[in-house]
């Protein structure tokens, strides 16, 4: 009986204990830039940048309110997904699976030092997928959302100063 109630005691503290995520990032696909800025700011700068580029926020997404509500604390994250019309329109005519992909999401997240990071993957790898049923066409608008996605986050990542229009 000693050793079953150690092991189960063992087991539960194993359990207890703190989770850390991973804090890796998958390789293929992605851009991952560390800022010096806080998430706040971050989130704030990357709203701008996306108005500025000629984007559009579609949605946003992230669970760090609704855990503080329930009197969870969690690093601040939130997913943002960003499009246009006539991007949209463009890649319908070329996939209506494509689609899916729409809109095309930034994450940024906070880490433990204060400091938040933006993620995205390229859009370019995103519709890489659909790329058979649409073609080269397709391949450009990845190609043109690629630059676009970049001027954004070079854009919100140096913010403020950048954060204006040109």
């Amino acid at each position: 009986m000693g050793r079953a109630w150690l092991a189960t005691w063992g087991l539960m503290l194993l359990l207890a204990a703190p989770v850390s995520a991973d804090p890796r990032w998958p390789e293929q696909g992605w851009e991952v830039e560390a800022t010096t800025q806080g998430y706040d700011e971050l989130l704030e700068a990357l709203r701008t940048a996306v108005e500025i580029e000629g984007m559009f926020i579609v949605t946003e997404a992230g669970p760090t309110e609704a855990a503080a509500r329930r009197g969870e604390s969690i690093p601040g994250n939130r997913v943002v997904g960003v499009f246009r019309n006539d991007y949209a329109v463009r890649t319908l005519r070329l996939s209506i699976p494509a689609m899916i992909e729409a809109p095309i999401r930034f994450y940024a997240t906070e880490n433990e030092d204060g400091t938040a990071t933006l993620a995205w993957k390229r859009p370019s790898h995103v519709l890489a997928p659909y790329v058979g049923e649409g073609g080269e066409a397709l391949e450009e608008i990845g190609r043109e959302l690629d630059a676009v996605f970049a001027a954004i986050a070079t854009r919100a990542i140096r913010a403020p100063e950048s954060a204006q229009p040109d």
